[in-house]
């Protein structure tokens, strides 16, 4: 093993995924790794691979997204295509997220006043149980 490659073991300690994860992205040709007889060793691409596809999970691209955008890294343009991509995928996006926000931000508001009445109700209801 060289400095340029890693094992399962090393990548999940390094990612913070499981090995599970990995057999799953490189069965769905997200990474590939090296084989020598049953042992899976991680280059430099695989590892940048892998930290743009743990990044797109968490801004919500799906596995297909992350794939093209990967695959558009190849074309003979500076990564000029894939970046306007990334970047327009990356909008809509955040559009949605902005919205979730919104939604939960009205959701946790409205509990928030019906936690406000439950306790201004159970106030009331405190001396009654008392003089009981």
């Amino acid at each position: 093993m060289t400095d340029q490659t890693m094992t399962i073991r090393q990548m999940c300690e390094d990612f913070d995924v499981t090995p599970r994860t990995l057999r799953f992205y490189e069965a769905k040709e997200l990474l590939f790794p090296k084989r020598e007889g049953q042992k899976r060793l991680y280059g430099k691409r695989d590892r940048a691979r892998l930290k743009l596809i743990l990044r797109g999970k968490r801004f919500g691209f799906s596995l297909e997204e992350i794939r093209q955008l990967l695959d558009l890294y190849y074309m003979d343009d500076s990564q000029e295509t894939q970046l306007r991509e990334t970047y327009a995928l990356a909008q809509k996006h955040l559009v949605g997220m902005e919205a979730q926000r919104a939604e939960l931000d009205e959701a946790i508001a409205e509990l928030k006043t019906q936690m406000d009445w439950g306790a201004a109700r159970l106030a009331k209801l405190e001396p009654k149980r008392m003089a009981v």
